[in-house]
């Protein structure tokens, strides 16, 4: 990952974390991870067409950076 750009606040430490994580999960254990995340309330998954994916990521941006009221 020499020329790979990576998040704000990322570093190669934490990625190899969470490949390392990912890579050693068991199916059972991914499973339950994303049913985890399914039930969480106040986030829906959805399925996108993945053209449409660059305007939705603009969207949660803007939504994202909006000031409280």
């Amino acid at each position: 990952m020499k020329n790979a750009r990576l998040p704000t606040g990322w570093d190669q430490e934490r990625v190899d974390r969470v490949l390392k994580h990912y890579e050693s999960q068991s199916e059972e254990d991914a499973v339950a991870e994303d049913e985890n995340a399914l039930a969480e309330s106040g986030q829906t998954f959805m399925e996108v067409p993945s053209e449409l994916v660059p305007q939705i990521r603009e969207l949660i941006a803007k939504h994202s950076h909006k000031p409280a009221n």
